[in-house]
């Protein structure tokens, strides 16, 4: 199966990207992190170490024009689902429709909504990247790239006045279409937005990088929301005693540095 030659590295976001993208949107914390909270998954990587995705198939059919409907049904197909469970198990779809040729290869990479916020591979370009296989590896390195993503989308589709006025009908029917209001995207957003105002609220960021990093070694520490919870100190105990090391009773940058530190190297990104 391919293997791509973009490095999982996986790093989790840091205050330099979030102030990036408050920058570039023109709006405070409290609109970016309720933005995040309601329109992305909470954390960009499975716990592989691979950038999250899903699959779609009839955009790989849609985009290699139905060549491969008749023999490979499951990941080439006009007819949206079949996505099987999810988590890795997509990558093994991806992988599929990658190997059938090498003139689908970039159409496989473009049927998949990639890391933090789901950008589709096909608005590569237009969310700022060269072409997919620049975005695929923006999606490996960083979540701070995959928030970058996140924005040049916003841009694109020029929400970001929306988001500036705080107008989330106006902003949820731009990023979720015209049935936002059956799934509540704009009350949802609302309420975020009062959680977040109070500055105490913000997710903390390096309690946040802990938990993605306990995620990525296999302590599940029940959510990457940059607050320490029990369950984020029970994963932290938990390695902290799998490695014979004093248990703490936070995440502060010493810790930090330990959780990174065992982390093994990056692999690039396999496609199985």
């Amino acid at each position: 199966m391919a293997t791509l030659p973009f490095p999982c590295t996986a790093a989790p976001l840091t205050h330099d990207g979030i102030q990036s993208a408050m920058t570039a949107l023109g709006i405070d914390a409290a609109t970016l992190w309720a933005m995040l909270h309601v329109e992305t998954r909470g954390c960009g990587y499975f716990g592989s170490r691979r950038p999250q995705i899903l699959f779609e198939r009839h955009l790989f059919s849609r985009y290699t024009h139905g060549a491969w409907d008749a023999t490979a049904p499951d990941v080439s197909n006009p007819v949206a689902g079949g996505y099987g469970v999810g988590g890795d198990f997509q990558y093994s779809r991806l992988g599929k429709a990658f190997g059938l040729d090498p003139s689908a290869q970039d159409a496989a990479l473009q049927s998949a909504s990639w890391g933090l916020g789901q950008v589709l591979g096909s608005n590569a370009v237009s969310v700022g990247f060269t072409n997919v296989q620049d975005m695929v590896a923006a999606m490996a390195a960083s979540e701070d790239r995959q928030l970058q993503a996140v924005v040049g989308y916003i841009l694109a589709n020029k929400l970001q006045h929306a988001l500036q006025t705080r107008n989330w009908a106006a902003y949820a029917a731009g990023y979720n279409g015209p049935d936002y209001a059956k799934y509540r995207y704009d009350t949802n957003l609302a309420q975020a937005y009062a959680l977040y105002q109070n500055a105490r609220r913000l997710p903390d960021l390096t309690i946040r990088a802990g938990q993605l990093t306990l995620f990525l070694l296999g302590f599940n520490p029940n959510g990457i929301d940059g607050v320490l919870g029990p369950g984020t100190l029970t994963a932290l105990h938990n390695f902290q005693s799998r490695q014979q090391i004093p248990l703490t009773t936070g995440i502060d940058a010493d810790v930090l540095a330990t959780l990174t530190s065992a982390l093994p190297p990056a692999s690039d990104l396999s496609l199985s």
